[in-house]
């Protein structure tokens, strides 16, 4: 484990402007630095970075966190490399603490062998391409499926070559254990426990096209092969070791990175040739999933680079499975800002053959009309019923349930409860009902768009509803004990909830903005201070935790805060949830006044209530009021002010 006090040290000496600055053309905003979201494809810079919070923060996909934040989830480090990338800029010695020599031998001993199976994979995939350039036969083929010299560099293609031991000449051991661990011998015999005379080694690629498959971080990891001309199987792929999952990697999206960007969305295919012969007719944006249904782990790493994904699949019967598979595996990941799309190609295409028949706009024209989520949820949940009758209504009721409820919460949602509802038919409300969602259904009347209420309402007294788009998080990586939870979905990634959450209390606004920034709390008179101070727990003991941190030491950076309240094991959840200062990354010293402002009139308002009550029994309590009253009217006249100039 790493201290957390040594967390704090290194965010307050990392510049978070100049780590993101390495990978995203930043342009000064103000206070702040603005440009083009790294984590998905966006045309008009919504990605901003804040000095002062030492925090990014994007208002397109919600994309969040501080600069240790921005390595792994840009980079694909753990949270342990991404801390010791920084230290050693800092000029920091990272300490470890809590973990016996035991585990640290052990932590030591899996960094090793990772980084043997990885070299070891890189010297294969050298080998393969060089085999590549003097193989006519292999050159012939890649030529006639369209394919360019320039295509296959970019995509490392190479070619293992006949006989059952070519990497021999490659590797000075060929008994060496870590070819056998990274997939790339086959020893047969060594399940059976036969003696090492008695077992057989070999390639367990031979003749075949070489596909290499690297992860985010651009290492090869695992290889795909295919036959050059007939056999069995026509793919295969490499086994799964300590660095390759295949329900977790997509063939291409290393590559494809740039090209997500410039497309907007992702195309997911079947197959390596699809993804490299897309790239090569114009659609660099195209990854494959490696011989498995797509999963949650496909699309959680997907929407790091966009918002927008496009199943592609055959339209027969194994396709249309495919598809429902990928349906569940989108689902949870399905908010208002995000768009699913499902691919049907003809019986006699692939994406590959239908660009080169139709052409690349006909191609693009076909995904435009690609089936979205909410059709393909509907008409899933349909099959093999008969709408016509009651029996078979039902039916498509129950086998949409399970699907409906992993939806996160939206507009999405709640319109596909009421077209489930019409198809069902049931009315929306007893739909609803029957579901156990207490009436989500129905409309919500009473509340106002932050557009049409215009900020605070200062006869209501509520705070504005807060541009949220994500709760501070917890580190995924080794070496973090966090608290911190989001508060949307449960994915790993911060983004956009996709529905307007209800107004937040002035108090909940209050606290947030100055732990988002504690220079402002001196900017506060006194009196204020001491209403801050006796507001009910948790936010006054967390206003008197941020006045201790402020005199011990002065104002420090969100980032720096942060895992100070982590550390904290006095607070609780609850407090530690509340004080989130990046609740409102847009928040600006008026916004302050204006929270501030609407929390004076409600509490004074109660102080006067109080004191009228006791006017008839304590003379000194009308006194008393009417200066409370003042009070009040100057924050009315503030608040009335400040909406009107908004």
């Amino acid at each position: 484990m790493i201290p957390s006090g040594f967390i704090q040290d290194l965010l307050s000496r990392t510049d978070v402007v100049s780590v993101v600055g390495r990978h995203v053309e930043l342009k000064k905003a103000g206070i702040n630095y603005k440009g083009l979201c790294p984590f998905h494809g966006e045309k008009s810079p919504s990605f901003i970075v804040s000095p002062s919070r030492q925090t990014y923060h994007c208002f397109g996909c919600g994309a969040h966190g501080d600069a240790i934040r921005f390595l792994t989830e840009h980079h694909g480090m753990s949270f342990v490399e991404a801390v010791k990338d920084l230290a050693q800029e800092a000029g920091l010695v990272v300490p470890e603490e809590q973990t016996s020599p035991q585990e640290q031998a052990l932590a030591a001993e899996k960094r090793e062998q990772h980084n043997t199976l990885i070299d070891v994979l890189e010297k294969a995939a050298d080998h393969y391409r060089k085999q590549l350039k003097g193989n006519q036969r292999a050159v012939a083929y890649l030529k006639g499926r369209g394919l360019t010299g320039e295509i296959a560099a970019r995509f490392g293609l190479g070619y293992a070559p006949e006989g059952w031991r070519t990497l021999a000449s490659v590797f000075p051991r060929y008994d060496d254990p870590m070819l056998a661990e990274s997939g790339m011998v086959i020893v047969q015999g060594l399940e059976e426990g036969k003696s090492e005379a008695d077992q057989k080694r070999y390639d367990r690629f031979r003749d075949r096209i070489m596909f290499p498959i690297r992860n985010v971080k651009g290492e090869t990891i695992a290889f795909g092969g295919r036959v050059l001309d007939k056999g069995e199987p026509k793919y295969l792929n490499s086994p799964e070791t300590p660095v390759f999952v295949k329900g977790r990697e997509l063939y291409g999206l290393y590559e494809c990175r740039a090209g997500l960007r410039a497309k907007g969305y992702a195309l997911v295919t079947e197959g390596y040739m699809d993804v490299v012969a897309l790239a090569q007719l114009g659609f660099p944006n195209a990854v494959a999933t490696l011989g498995t249904a797509c999963t949650a782990d496909h699309v959680h790493k997907l929407l790091r680079f966009t918002e927008q994904v496009v199943f592609s699949f055959d339209g027969d019967a194994a396709g249309r499975r495919a598809a429902g598979r990928a349906l569940e595996a989108a689902l949870p990941h399905a908010t208002d800002t995000r768009s699913f799309r499902f691919l049907f190609l003809p019986p006699e295409h692939d994406p590959d053959s239908y660009v080169r028949e139709f052409g690349a706009e006909a191609f693009e024209n076909f995904v435009r009309n690609a089936v979205p989520l909410s059709r393909q949820l509907l008409d899933h949940a349909a099959v093999d019923c008969d709408l016509t009758t009651a029996e078979g209504r039902a039916r498509m009721l129950s086998q949409a349930k399970t699907l409906w409820q992993a939806l996160p919460e939206g507009a999405l949602k709640l319109q596909l409860l009421s077209e489930l509802a019409i198809r069902g038919g049931l009315p929306a409300e007893e739909l609803s009902r029957l579901w156990h969602t207490g009436g989500s259904a129905g409309p919500r009347s009473r509340e106002r768009s932050e557009d049409e209420d215009g900020g605070f309402d200062g006869q209501a007294a509520e705070a504005r509803p807060p541009r949220r788009y994500g709760g501070a998080e917890r580190y995924d990586g080794a070496g973090r004990k966090g608290r911190w939870k989001r508060r949307d979905d449960d994915d790993g990634l911060p983004r956009p909830t996709g529905r307007r959450q209800p107004p937040k209390r002035p108090e909940d606004r209050v606290v947030q903005m100055l732990f988002g920034q504690p220079a402002w709390w001196h900017d506060l008179p006194a009196d204020e201070h001491d209403l801050l101070h006796h507001l009910p727990s948790p936010h006054g003991s967390l206003i008197a935790w941020l006045e201790r941190d402020l005199a011990e030491h002065g104002a420090r950076p969100w980032a720096v805060i942060r895992e100070a309240l982590e550390a904290d094991d006095i607070l609780d959840e609850t407090s530690r949830t509340l004080a989130d200062g990046d609740a409102d990354p847009g928040a600006t010293p008026a916004d302050l006044r204006r929270a501030m402002d609407t929390l004076l009139i409600r509490e004074l308002g109660e102080q006067m209530k109080r004191l009228a009550a006791e006017a008839g029994v304590r003379r000194e309590a009308l006194v008393e009021y009417r200066q409370v009253e003042s009070r009040w009217k100057d924050a009315k006249q503030r608040l009335s002010t400040s909406n009107s100039q908004e």
